[in-house]
């Protein structure tokens, strides 16, 4: 299991991305379209354009990183929104990544104890 720690800030950049692009080019794109540092520990996501596959970049302080995800079914919930990005937490991005609804995750059910 891959740990962010709880202090990252994560944001979900609005719009769609082409999924061949590399890190340097999506760190260009934090840059230049965010104006935020892609290397100060902060976890950027991006989405494609058919909304199945996502791309994460972090940098962990000694390196740059960046995961794939690509759901069999479905599509990864994301903002309306076309430019800029939406801050999320640690525990929406988890939902994310499991293809939950984020915005409004669904508590388990359990049966209570008098019966």
């Amino acid at each position: 299991m891959i740990s962010f720690g709880g202090g990252v800030h994560v944001f979900l950049c609005a719009g769609h991305t082409d999924m061949r692009k590399g890190f340097d080019t999506l760190a260009l794109l934090v840059q230049e379209g965010m104006k935020r540092n892609p290397h100060a520990g902060d976890l950027y996501v991006f989405r494609g354009r058919r909304g199945d596959r996502i791309k994460l970049i972090w940098h962990d302080g000694q390196g740059a990183c960046m995961f794939t995800k690509r759901l069999e079914r479905g599509r990864f919930i994301w903002p309306s929104a076309t430019s800029g990005a939406a801050a999320i937490s640690a525990a929406q991005l988890a939902f994310l990544l499991d293809g939950i609804d984020w915005r409004m995750p669904q508590k388990a059910w359990r049966p209570s104890a008098a019966g």
